[in-house]
């Protein structure tokens, strides 16, 4: 699996005109093929009458799910260069429709193609794109009365809290850790508390950057 990747920042809509039709490319980030395909359904159901809602999807780090749907426009002509145009730009976990409303001209193969690719293209632009790095999940319980600056070392130190469980015997800290760190953290948690907290490696995640 890939170390970093790139997806959409939000759900987010822009419209372009092309000839007298517009192009309403919806994104929306989605981890699954379910989510991907739920979000399609939705916005078709925003626009049933449309003349087509055309999509395409990328899930998995890796890319490792590429779909795309022509909904009715000559094949190739929609589905695939939206797709193309998610792979070009590198963003993964997107699903992307363009609504299509016609407008009284004809674009002809090559003009469906610009005009389904750029709708993704200028979509990606206006809504934004966040990186995702894989992090390591450590688990760290420390006793009540070390917790609390704990926690703030840990933050001042520029390693993200993602959770703080109070129990009652003791506190678990959930930390996101690059995979390189883990030795270093060992030892720095081991000199900050003296030797008072434990670690527990609990995986990894994709996280925000």
């Amino acid at each position: 699996m890939p170390q970093r990747y790139t997806t959409v920042a939000r759900r987010g809509t822009h419209e372009t005109e092309v000839k007298g039709s517009r192009f309403i490319c919806a994104l929306a980030p989605a981890d699954t093929e379910r989510a991907a395909q739920e979000f399609v359904r939705e916005i078709r159901a925003l626009h049933p009458n449309a003349t087509h809602n055309c999509a395409a999807y990328v899930i998995g780090a890796d890319g490792r799910i590429q779909r795309s749907d022509d909904d009715g426009e000559p094949g190739g002509t929609a589905g695939t260069p939206m797709l193309q145009m998610l792979m070009r730009r590198g963003v993964r976990d997107v699903a992307a429709v363009v609504t299509r409303y016609f407008g009284g001209t004809l674009l002809g193969a090559g003009g469906l193609v610009r005009a389904y690719g750029g709708a993704v293209g200028k979509a990606l632009d206006a809504v934004g794109t966040v990186t995702r790095e894989r992090m390591l999940l450590a688990e760290v319980e420390v006793d009540h009365q070390r917790a609390g600056r704990l926690e703030n070392d840990l933050r001042a130190s520029g390693r993200p809290v993602r959770a703080v469980h109070y129990g009652a015997r003791g506190v678990r800290i959930e930390v996101g850790l690059p995979s390189a760190e883990a030795g270093a953290f060992g030892t720095w948690l081991a000199d900050t508390t003296a030797g008072a907290a434990t670690l527990r490696m609990a995986g990894t995640e994709y996280t925000a950057t």
